[in-house]
């Protein structure tokens, strides 16, 4: 079941936005994202996952529709004090802090934000075991990942955006991330937001995916519902009362239809009882169902939406 609109009580809530740059198009989105959870946005390389957190912190001028982030309109080029709320990590680090020591570029951070700790953050070096009086062109891409976290969290923003957060982090490292992470949501009305691909940090962390691609979004489902709706079910021709095919065409809560083998079917479905049910009153024999995985359901998602287009 997709979760579309959730009422009042969202951090973000983006209204039929739409901008273009280059060749590419986001939008028009139309979602609303709920306060106090976890999202994952989830979806293939260039679907526009980084482009929407720019569009989030006002960095993308729209060509259409509005963005509200913690109850306050964005209009781009105006006033960003709505920002102070925010931690934002970004994918790639910026070459022009190289020159900078952690503690410098955590120094220069700290005039933004008026909720800055810095005994937060020095505690954040000590679990990450970073030396924040080295150069940031001169720490590993795991060693960088791990300040740049420091620094996002250490003014104990109300909206966390992360943008592939565990990028370059060895297993120990990223299991710290995680664990800093979950401290962090603990006060219960704290927002995360993270686009990532590893499939273990959805499981562990997201009460909710939306899932992205090609600019569009394709749904923003429970994450525990969608893991406990979404099934593949795999039939075969038994004196079946319809013609297969056609006859699979109308299960309930179908979402993927393919031929297996000769008379054999593998169908995807979010209805899974109603699905296996409608299936033996018209004659398969049901051989296996089984739970889908993440990957699989975004790919059913993309090819659903591709046979649209």
């Amino acid at each position: 079941m997709t979760a579309m609109s959730l009422g009042t009580n969202t951090a973000i809530s983006l209204r039929g936005i739409k901008l273009q740059h280059d060749k590419f198009t986001l939008g028009p989105l139309h979602c609303e994202i709920p306060r106090g959870m976890v999202t994952a946005i989830v979806g293939p390389n260039g679907s526009g996952k980084s482009t929407l957190f720019r569009a989030i912190l006002g960095l993308e001028p729209l060509q259409s529709g509005e963005i509200e982030v913690l109850g306050s309109k964005i209009d781009f080029g105006e006033d960003d004090s709505y920002k102070a709320r925010i931690g934002f990590l970004a994918e790639n680090p910026h070459a022009h802090e190289n020159s900078f020591t952690a503690d410098e570029k955590a120094q220069f951070a700290s005039h933004w934000y008026p909720g800055w700790d810095w005994e937060r953050y020095r505690k954040l070096l000590r679990h990450f075991d970073v030396d924040g009086s080295v150069k940031l062109s001169k720490l590993s891409k795991g060693m960088r990942r791990k300040v740049e976290l420091a620094i996002t969290l250490a003014h104990d923003p109300e909206l966390l955006l992360l943008d592939e957060p565990s990028s370059g982090l060895d297993p120990f490292a990223w299991k710290t991330m995680l664990e800093e992470l979950q401290r962090y949501l603990e006060p219960g009305d704290r927002t995360l937001i993270l686009a990532t691909h590893i499939l273990e940090e959805i499981r562990r962390l997201a009460d909710y995916i939306l899932f992205l691609n090609r600019g569009k979004i394709l749904g923003l489902y429970e994450k525990d519902r969608l893991l406990d709706d979404w099934r593949t079910i795999v039939v075969q021709q038994h004196e079946a009362k319809g013609f297969g095919n056609e006859a699979l065409q109308r299960t309930p809560g179908l979402q993927g239809l393919a031929e297996a083998g000769p008379g054999v079917y593998r169908l995807e479905v979010n209805e899974p009882e109603q699905g296996e049910a409608y299936c033996r009153s018209n004659g398969f024999q049901v051989l296996a169902v089984q739970r889908m995985e993440l990957e699989d359901i975004l790919s059913c998602l993309i090819r659903k939406e591709e046979a649209k287009r």
